[in-house]
């Protein structure tokens, strides 16, 4: 059944147009995925399509008794809103607790969280989560979600998607959030100079066939074509899952990616960041650190040792308040351990991307203030001027003489990150860096990360960019310590799944106020079998040790042959063979401790 028909829809704010002569359907089963670039006109096709903003010329029909749920980037809620007034209104206790939609949203979207709590004052992460709450709770036959990600973290990401999936209903979203687009839609449509370009599939698919009509067409400029083999090229070498999604013959894309190396030179890039870096970055030795003061004053890491290497590239995960950022500022200087040592390499020089965008003077133009950093560096093997780099993150002609506090935010950011990268750090701390980027914009900076050579650690509730960018991804999880995860943000959700999904029954209970703690497991049987799975366990430790061990020595021993290609290769390719065993070693080991409870 149609339930959306738009026929020559045409907006416009200011002399461009934004959508121009647009003519598309909506069905009841479609599962739709909205891209382009900031200011392109996403919110304002959705916006259009939901009869929230009236187009200039043409008309939108809705199917007649639609129930559409519409959720905008702004979080508005009635003065002294509470979360029960907004997600349950006057409903009673027993007839939500009843719900089986109720519950899995409330256990989902809002443990933790006092239902009785007034919504001012909250962060934005607990008001966006309220907001989906009272979406979702209803039954609707389309769901229209305007940047849904927005201050979540990986695991509200991960259960939005998961119960998206689980819901029959048609659904249209925008989102940056390439990961996110790929598990919930099944077609895409992309926002460019006023039209509405339509795909089969979700994002992978949308590049490959993107790719595929520049190949018919050969009418991609270079620079844009190398940027989509590239992206090509990442999804092919990925998890398996983001090559079978597309719903199209793939095989004449082939030769775009055929040839096409991996998005980076690991042992290239190692090397470089070994010569510019030293053997030593940052060693932390028993580090206690201490968040809050007085009586709320609590140690959020402790006696807790980790190294970064040259030429590291981490992904950092964990739920909010697990200490991301406070890592990130022991490493910065700006936060001081209580006890314990942070050791600094004398060679690093650090830039430190955070949340806040404070640092940028209104009043200066962007051309000057990234050219007061420096006038040109290089990236890779080439060299770039700013006025060149600018325009490669969207800031075209006389958008360069923009002063800054006319930028959006997303302009902003990008802004950040280039003055970041101008000042040719060999040690980047990234917290956040997608925060109101386009895919577009971020799929340039992962190609100018491509070729930094240098130490990098990166915390993001992106999951695609985190994979794309980083090499490895260690978590905090509540214990104190930082911990290697070869699984990467899978292996996290499922440990997180494993110590804290919550019981219906508990999920219920902990929306309406505090969830009830879930009953302990009955201690098991100690015999002969539980005797050999301990010492196998033991075993299993023993091996992970050594592996250790093993692979701080090569880390050592590749910064110590920094000059010597041949050599790099060889160590590189027997790390990779440790980590790879030190990976099956560690699933054995959960798999048994397991069965051990």
């Amino acid at each position: 059944m149609n339930l959306i028909n738009v026929e020559n829809a045409a907006k416009s704010y200011g002399p461009k147009p934004l959508l121009d002569a647009v003519s598309l359907g909506l069905d009841d089963d479609d599962r739709v995925g909205v891209v382009g670039r900031n200011g392109g006109g996403k919110s304002t096709l959705v916006s259009v399509l939901a009869r929230e903003t009236e187009p200039d010329d043409g008309r939108v029909t809705h199917a007649r008794g639609l129930r559409l749920g519409y959720l905008t980037q702004r979080d508005e809620f009635p003065e002294g809103a509470t979360v029960r007034s907004v997600v349950l209104g006057d409903r009673p206790e027993h007839e939500w607790a009843g719900d089986t939609r109720a519950r899995d949203v409330l256990g989902g979207l809002l443990t933790g969280l006092d239902l009785d709590a007034p919504l001012a004052g909250m962060s934005g992460g607990e008001r966006r989560r309220t907001a989906l709450a009272r979406l979702l709770v209803p039954e609707s036959d389309l769901l229209v979600l305007d940047e849904p990600t927005n201050h979540l973290d990986i695991e509200a990401i991960d259960w939005l998607a998961r119960h998206l999936r689980g819901r029959r209903t048609a659904l249209l979203v925008v989102t940056h959030d390439r990961w996110f687009l790929d598990e919930v839609t099944e077609r895409t449509w992309e926002v460019v100079d006023g039209r509405v370009e339509r795909y089969e599939g979700g994002y992978s698919a949308y590049v490959l066939a993107k790719a595929e009509r520049s190949r018919i067409a050969a009418a991609t400029e270079a620079k844009r074509q190398n940027l989509l083999r590239k992206e090509l090229a990442w999804l092919r070498r990925g998890p398996q899952a983001r090559t079978s999604k597309p719903k199209f013959r793939v095989d004449a894309a082939q030769a775009l990616i055929a040839d096409e190396p991996p998005p980076r030179d690991a042992v290239e890039l190692t090397r470089f960041a070994t010569a510019r870096l030293g053997k030593t970055v940052y060693d932390l030795e028993d580090v206690t650190a201490r968040v809050g003061e007085g009586d709320t004053a609590r140690d959020i890491f402790e006696r807790m040792t980790w190294r970064l290497g040259p030429g590291d590239r981490v992904g950092l995960v964990g739920v909010n308040g697990s200490g991301k950022s406070t890592l990130l500022r022991l490493l910065d200087g700006s936060v001081a351990p209580v006890s314990g040592k942070v050791i600094r390499g004398k060679t690093v020089q650090l830039a430190h991307l955070s949340q806040d965008l404070e640092e940028l003077d209104p009043s200066r133009r962007v051309l000057e203030s990234v050219e007061e950093i420096r006038r040109r560096i290089t990236v890779g093997k080439r060299d770039w001027t700013a006025s060149q780099l600018l325009e490669r993150l969207g800031f075209q002609g006389d958008r360069q003489w923009t002063p800054i506090g006319e930028l959006s935010g997303g302009e902003r950011r990008r802004l950040q990150i280039l003055r970041l990268l101008m000042g040719e750090p060999n040690v980047l701390l990234l917290d956040e860096p997608t925060n109101d980027l386009d895919i577009e914009t971020l799929t340039e900076v992962e190609d100018l990360l491509d070729g930094w050579p240098g130490t990098l650690v990166v915390v993001s509730h992106d999951r695609y960019f985190l994979e794309r960018i980083t090499d490895h991804v260690v978590a905090l999880l509540g214990d104190g310590r930082v911990t290697m995860l070869p699984g990467g943000v899978d292996q996290y959700l499922e440990r997180r799944a494993a110590g804290a999904a919550p019981t219906p029954a508990a999920a219920a209970s902990a929306a309406a106020k505090a969830a009830r703690p879930a009953e302990p497991a009955p201690p098991k049987p100690r015999g002969g079998q539980d005797w050999k799975a301990r010492k196998e366990l033991d075993r299993l430790e023993r091996r992970l040790e050594k592996l250790a061990a093993q692979e701080a020595e090569l880390h050592e021993r590749l910064a110590a042959h920094a000059t010597d290609y041949a050599k790099l290769q060889e160590l590189d390719g027997r790390l990779k063979e440790i980590q790879a065993e030190a990976a099956q070693v560690e699933e054995e080991w959960l798999m048994l401790a397991e069965d051990v409870g």
